[in-house]
């Protein structure tokens, strides 16, 4: 163990040495190897797929647990482990401990890292008190704690080299996100949307913790990094101040759009995408005009943080459609796309050189809320989607309950990472398979206070006792290919492998594996709490592990997390998952899975 972490850290420094790129060239090579998991989201591409197949579809159902590690916290267990060589990183809620664990001794801790945070940062996360995992580069381990202090630690020995604070929390700005090392540079985003905080993306240095840039949701042209002329958003210039004249007044400058989904890179175009969310407050009777640029796909310069292009999936949000769902780097028919599962309830084919939309169709039947989106260049509304009237709460206005809206406002999918595979060409998305009633309120603002104006009630479709999904997607076509119902939302990221498998958890807290081409559930393990983690795997001493964090809580678990009872708590979801008290509690382990010795 210790000899790797030598080698890891005095090579990953001589990569440094030779030039500050390096950092992203060691990365690029680690995600190569599939003994290993290096990145939240596996790679720059966000495909969560490993080419591992000692398990597979024809043994499975003999996978066991072989060896489990508690946190030693509850609530909501959002994030993933890396596996670098013989150890393992975990991060925990609030208070978000980070832990080395040794590979060769069943998860032996070789260190323990426990920030001290001010415990006044809880109430002002919106969504439970969780963190979506560390990330690795150059001999280093990143956190991103809930206070928004962002610490680099040594991989081997977890002693602090550099912190740096990214927000305010006394205005409601928060840390939830995974951080992602990019060339010599670490990126973080913001959370705090439901408390009036203008979303933005930032970049430090990788050695020092000094800010490079900071790309804002909105604003002036020189904070959101957007250039009139060369920026783009379908094609055409954006033209001067975009960021600020779709907005009345100065509301912009409580406007939301936070940051605190998945990042991607690519290394030939040197651009990170991402997403920004809802636009502040939740009544957008208060807020009129498109209020760019939050709801948006961004592609940004890694070196200088300058937008290539911009799409805004949900102009002027009237329900919550977050956009900060992963980009999933692809290429088609010798085209290079992204392809992104947006909470709106439609999956998007964009070009990602161009930011052009090529494909965007509902990947639940539910949706109803927009006809579709029009992709007609030649149209007035190119670009955007149809909304239907009767499900808009701009139309309905303040004081109304506007019923039956779908998706909820936590979406057709939320944060939980969907994984592609090459082998089958398919995504697989963990969704949410829900409706909502949404009474939008006017509400006023107060810097640390939340910042919501509206009331919601969730449930799932009308005649459907199903309150979720997983599903198999082809991005070519648009179309489901397989579609397996669950009782409750799938809240867990998925996993794809060269054994022909999807891994997935769900909220009652079950370890699945499924038949990549055909959906048929091959097994299933109840673990101790609900899985809201992301799936990885790796292969230690010749032998391939998979590895899953169960302790429910996020969005959907909130109730529990948080011990909420009154259905319209919780932002709406805890009346509709009230149910699952009855099936989990409250957890924090890590669950390692492996087939037996005869195997």
């Amino acid at each position: 163990m210790r000899k790797f972490l030598l080698l890891s850290c005095v090579g990953a420094a001589a990569l440094l040495a030779n030039g500050a790129t390096f950092a992203n060239d060691e990365l690029i090579q680690l995600s190569k190897d599939p003994k290993q998991w290096v990145m939240p989201t596996g790679d720059y591409a966000n495909h969560r797929f490993s080419k591992l197949d000692q398990i597979n579809s024809d043994n499975v159902r003999r996978l066991v647990p072989v060896w489990t590690f508690s946190t030693g916290v509850l609530r909501g267990h959002e994030g993933g482990p890396l596996v670098i060589g013989n150890v393992m990183y975990i991060s925990t809620p609030f208070p978000n401990i980070v832990y080395a664990l040794d590979l060769n001794h069943d998860g032996k801790i070789i260190w323990k890292y426990e920030p001290k945070q001010d415990p006044n940062v809880i109430p002002v996360m919106c969504c439970d008190t969780v963190t979506r995992g560390v990330a690795y580069g150059a001999g280093k381990i990143f956190l991103y704690q809930a206070d928004t202090t962002l610490v680099a630690l040594k991989a081997e020995t977890g002693a602090v080299v550099w912190s740096v604070k990214n927000g305010d929390p006394s205005k409601g700005e928060t840390g939830t996100s995974a951080p992602q090392v990019v060339k010599d540079k670490i990126l973080v985003g913001i959370s705090g949307g439901e408390f009036g905080v203008r979303g933005s993306l930032t970049a430090y240095d990788l050695k020092t913790g000094k800010k490079v840039w900071r790309g804002y949701s909105m604003g002036p042209d020189s904070d959101t990094l957007i250039d009139p002329a060369r920026t783009t958003s379908l094609g055409k210039p954006v033209g001067p101040d975009s960021g600020t004249n779709t907005w009345k007044g100065d509301q912009w400058k409580i406007g939301g759009g936070t940051t605190w989904g998945w990042y991607a890179f690519d290394p030939e175009l040197n651009l990170v995408y991402y997403g920004s969310g809802n636009p502040s407050t939740w009544n957008p009777k208060q807020r009129p005009g498109d209020n760019r640029w939050s709801m948006t796909v961004w592609a940004r310069d890694a070196d200088t943080g300058v937008a290539k292009w911009v799409y805004q999936m949900t102009p002027h949000d009237e329900w919550d459609y977050d956009g900060v769902n992963e980009m999933i780097l692809t290429n088609q028919e010798m085209r290079k796309v992204l392809v992104h599962f947006d909470r709106n309830g439609f999956g998007y084919t964009i070009d990602r050189e161009t930011g052009e939309p090529l494909v965007a169709e509902k990947y639940d039947p539910a949706v109803n809320w927009a006809t579709k989106v029009d992709l007609d260049k030649n149209s007035k509304t190119y670009g955007r989607p149809l909304g239907v009237k009767k499900y808009s709460t701009e139309q309905n206005g303040e004081d109304v309950n506007t019923q039956g809206i779908c998706p909820a406002a936590l979406g057709s999918k939320d944060e939980q990472p969907a994984a592609y595979s090459p082998d089958t060409g398919l995504f697989y998305i963990p969704t949410n398979h829900v409706c909502m009633d949404y009474e939008p309120f006017h509400v006023s603002y107060t810097a640390g206070q939340p910042y919501v104006g509206a009331t919601l009630s969730m449930y799932p479709p009308p005649g459907e006792p199903n309150m979720g999904n997983f599903t198999a997607w082809d991005a070519k076509t648009g179309k489901i290919v397989w579609q397996k119902k669950e009782l409750f939302s799938v809240w867990s990221g998925a996993l794809a492998t060269a054994g022909n498998l999807v891994f997935y958890g769900t909220l009652e807290g079950y370890l699945k594996a499924v038949d990549a081409r055909t959906g048929d559930e091959l097994y299933m393990f109840k673990t101790p709490s609900g899985i809201i983690g992301n799936v990885s795997t790796y292969e230690h001493n010749g032998k391939q592990y998979v590895a899953v964090l169960s302790g429910v809580g996020g969005w959907a678990g909130i109730g529990l997390a948080a011990g909420l009872t009154k259905p319209t708590e919780g932002l709406g979801a805890v009346g509709g998952y009230a149910a699952l008290s009855n099936y989990t509690a409250l957890g924090g382990q890590l669950t390692v899975f492996a087939l037996p010795p005869s195997f």
